[in-house]
């Protein structure tokens, strides 16, 4: 007997708060690779990265040297970057958040490079200031970004379960 009834499933659902919180996390630990590590490597100073990146509010202006602490520039920058940060976490624990936590890192290093490739490969029709700051150091800034921001989702994703009719 073919009983075609629909029969229950489960899917499981984003936890948006565990993804608020690795956009965080993910997001400073990326702000500390650009302010000592990518210095360290490449030399110069973070405040040009910093800078740049508050130019996408504040306009190409603040580009000018001296490549010095200004608050209000600061503002910016880390209100653009944690924006940037929150949404590329809320997008990537839509795509990994049925996974485990080695998808979560590994799909995450993924999309951290579909990201930097995005930033300065697309942005810079609009921002052209970010095309000298394609760098190897900051693919791998972008790479650890995504790779925490997926490995700290799973971490702190507390699964839950909605039941589903199929459409048999």
């Amino acid at each position: 007997m073919n009983d075609t009834s629909p029969t229950p499933h489960e899917r499981q659902i984003v936890d948006w708060s565990a993804a608020l919180w690795a956009g965080l996390g993910s997001g400073a630990l990326f702000l500390v690779l650009l302010a000592w590590i990518v210095p360290a490597v490449e030399g110069g100073n973070a405040w040009v990265m910093l800078r740049a990146v508050a130019a996408v509010v504040l306009g190409p202006q603040v580009l000018a040297p001296p490549a010095t602490y200004d608050p209000g520039v600061l503002g910016a920058a880390l209100l653009v970057h944690f924006a940037l940060s929150l949404t590329f976490s809320l997008v990537l624990a839509a795509i990994v958040h049925r996974w485990g936590l080695a998808v979560g890192i590994l799909g995450g290093a993924v999309f951290g490079l579909m990201v930097y490739g995005i930033n300065f490969y697309t942005f810079t029709a609009l921002f052209p200031w970010f095309f000298a700051l394609r760098t190897p150091t900051l693919v791998l800034a972008h790479v650890v970004f995504g790779a925490a921001a997926g490995g700290l989702y799973e971490a702190l994703e507390v699964e839950e379960f909605v039941e589903v009719e199929s459409a048999a």
